[in-house]
């Protein structure tokens, strides 16, 4: 599905017209109307809005381009997970377990390491290698990576 057309559906599932979401978003019925033609796109502070009043990612909105992961934990985002800031809108760096209400919930790589190794099922490898790939693979992730 095409920008445009996630756009237009979202008004119209939200129940809203055209100038009543342009009065949501401080636009002009035209801009939303070019918008769903596909002649422009939202800005991103736009996107930003539109995102917060359908209850969406801007991902979503633009056709899920990305494959989103949360750069703490490694798991895939979608919509029911991505974390939310203290003002509502999504933030689509970290998963809700990971990051809440602006803070983070663990405060360091083997908090986090040691609650995956308790609550994962996986014995076919040793603690100490499970570990070890934990460590490895979260270490590669935007939040933890010590660049």
């Amino acid at each position: 599905m095409e920008v445009k057309d996630i756009l237009q559906s979202y008004r119209v599932k939200n129940g809203l017209t055209q100038e009543q979401l342009a009065q949501k978003v401080f636009v002009t019925r035209q801009a939303v109307s070019r918008w769903e033609s596909g002649e422009t796109s939202p800005n991103q502070e736009t996107l930003k809005a539109l995102s917060k009043i359908y209850g969406v990612s801007i991902n979503t909105l633009l056709g899920s381009p990305r494959k989103l992961v949360c750069q703490c934990c490694g798991m895939p985002l979608e919509d029911d997970y991505i974390s939310k800031e203290t003002d509502g809108t999504f933030n689509e760096e970290y998963c809700k377990w990971c990051y809440g209400e602006g803070k983070f919930v663990y405060a360091s790589i083997d908090e986090l390491v040691d609650f995956l190794m308790e609550h994962s099922a996986n014995g076919q490898l040793p603690k100490e290698e499970s570990r070890r790939f934990y460590e490895t693979e979260l270490s590669k992730l935007r939040h933890w990576r010590k660049d």
